[in-house]
């Protein structure tokens, strides 16, 4: 039987708010008030992060640590590499979620000939680039690394040389040229973006479900569909950043943002995607407990991971029953 193994990921250098390096810490305290056994079921490392380098003077106007990020990546997505090389499944909780380009180039690692899909559960887009961020934070560039995408026509920036190297590096992180396909992403609950987002998601078609049709429609529906568009996919990873929920659940995360997906609403479409065979990683992001003085939002998001883990465990065994009987 495959085991889960957690991956702490502390590194908060590409927030803008600091205090997301506590979200690991935070849900042991959500666990230990439940009373639940969680974090001594499963195996658990701790990555190395850099997030002393906070305290030193930023060299990059447009992608803020990015020198230290890409030193923090390399160890993610070997971590990653070696969880599954290893034959377990990788459950990523992660600081802020520029770890996500990581994880997404430690699986290509491991698996160069297969096709991967991407499910981004999320309030944010994370498609920009150096040349298009309005704020610098390199959390919300991962899918434009994943992707290999600048979005050079709707270029807003001029990055010096040093960012365009590190920036490169990220891109070509593990193995070089783009991860992942265009089409091979889908966007769920995604509802703050900016303009150069917009532009380059309508150019490259990208699969946009919003938060009414998931409340039209329901999770399992939608799990269905996605899965649908997915069908070419080999494997599938699916990132979970906390902000995707309502903001009346959210405080406790860097950035908030109302109309979001109702706490039951999470539970299931974490339950309903994780069941399927092909997910080979889950990651779960973004939970700043400086924010939120009651814990609450890692105790919401405990309960998630909780309900997440077990559609993990399903998954795993119908994989194995398919295996078999092939």
């Amino acid at each position: 039987m495959t085991k889960i193994k957690l991956l702490e990921v502390r590194s908060e250098l590409g927030a803008g708010t600091r205090g997301s390096s506590m979200g690991p810490d935070a849900l042991r305290v959500a666990c230990l008030n439940k009373g639940s056994d969680y974090f001594r079921r499963y195996n658990s490392v701790v990555v190395p992060d850099l997030n002393y380098a906070l305290f030193d003077k930023n060299l990059f106007e447009h992608a803020r640590h990015i020198d230290a990020i890409y030193t923090v990546q390399k160890s993610i997505a070997s971590a990653v590499e070696q969880t599954l090389r290893f034959g377990e499944f990788p459950l990523v909780l992660s600081g802020d979620h520029s770890s996500a380009n990581a994880t997404i180039a430690g699986i290509k690692a491991v698996y160069p000939n297969k096709t991967l899909g991407v499910i981004w559960i999320d309030a944010h887009a994370d498609i920009h680039s150096p040349y298009t961020t309005p704020s610098g934070n390199v959390h919300g560039m991962p899918l434009a690394a994943a992707l290999g995408e600048d979005n050079r026509p709707c270029q807003r920036n001029q990055p010096d040389a040093d960012t365009e190297f590190f920036w490169r590096r990220l891109q070509n992180l593990s193995e070089p040229g783009p991860k992942l396909r265009p089409e091979h992403l889908v966007y769920v609950a995604v509802r703050d973006t900016e303009e150069e987002e917009d532009a380059l998601i309508d150019r490259l078609g990208i699969k946009w479900i919003r938060v009414p049709e998931i409340q039209e429609k329901g999770t399992r529906q939608l799990a269905r569909e996605i899965y649908e568009h997915l069908r070419f996919c080999d494997l599938v990873y699916i990132s979970f950043d906390v902000d995707s929920l309502d903001a009346s659940f959210s405080r406790g995360t860097g950035t908030p943002v109302a109309d979001g997906l109702y706490l039951s609403e999470g539970e299931n479409l974490c339950q309903d995607l994780l069941e399927n065979e092909r997910v080979v990683c889950f990651e779960m992001g973004e939970i700043n407990p400086t924010l939120d003085r009651e814990n609450t939002m890692a105790e919401n998001a405990f309960n998630i991971l909780e309900k997440a883990t077990d559609a993990i465990e399903r998954g795993l065994r119908m994989r194995e029953v398919l295996s078999n009987v092939r």
